[in-house]
């Protein structure tokens, strides 16, 4: 199994209190749903969760803090952690909150929209997260991704990693309209699609924020470069 545990982009601005702020929320309400017996439980997320046959409401909102499991729970949080420091320390807190709450709402709305008669609940913070791995990919290309190979490390540049990971999404979301199987059923393909998008047309707006890329020293722009040592403006 390959895990991401870290970036070599680390600007030095304030504290990301908002983004560990929203990690901790997640992680409550996972635990509160949780603690509900199972008929509270379900009850819960048809509550909470986003039905697109039922149409808009409260909870285009809600969805985004709700889980289906620990492995769902621990995955987005660790893509939280690992991508969303960056943004709100280039974008400043406030700005960072309403780019991240926006994101999910419009990922949301882009699930609705694959599928409006769905009667099946969407729960997660894929697409509010997706979002930020789009912002960040037009803010921080060259970042380059710290992996986990069982217990052999090694990196891999943004540009690569999240450019994988979108192409990934396409293709299960296109084969999800289709005849749905057991890699397409039960994910929300075109929320982390509609996410994602935002994101990146976000992260054009964001990148007034940051100073200027150091110049390539190689003409493949998809190679890392040292962004590390890489001066930041935060507002």
């Amino acid at each position: 199994m390959i895990f991401p545990y870290g970036d070599t982009n680390v600007p030095n601005g304030k504290f990301p209190i908002v983004n560990y702020l929203l990690i901790a929320i997640n992680v409550a309400v996972f635990i509160y749903q949780y603690s509900l017996p199972e008929a509270e439980l379900m009850a819960f997320v048809y509550k909470n969760g986003f039905i697109p046959a039922e149409g808009f409401g409260l909870t285009v909102l809600t969805n985004i803090f709700m889980h289906g499991g620990l492995m769902h729970l621990l995955g987005n949080m660790v893509f939280l952690w690992l991508f969303g420091d960056n943004i709100e320390q280039t974008i400043g807190s406030m700005k960072y909150l309403l780019f991240y709450l926006v994101a999910g709402i419009l990922a949301t709305v882009a699930h609705y929209l694959a599928g409006p008669s769905s009667v099946i609940p969407a729960i997660g913070a894929s697409g509010a997260i997706a979002g930020v791995m789009g912002a960040y990919l037009v803010c921080f290309p060259h970042s380059q991704i710290k992996m986990l190979w069982l217990f052999f490390p090694f990196k891999i540049s943004a540009f690569l990693f999240l450019g994988f990971w979108i192409v990934q999404q396409l293709f299960s979301g296109t084969a999800s309209l289709g005849v749905a199987t057991d890699e397409t059923a039960g994910v929300a393909w075109f929320a982390h699609i509609g996410g994602f998008v935002f994101g990146v047309l976000a992260g054009f707006y964001f990148r007034k924020y940051k100073q200027p890329d150091p110049p390539l020293i190689v003409e493949n722009p998809w190679l890392p470069r040292p962004v590390s040592k890489m001066p930041t403006k935060f507002r």
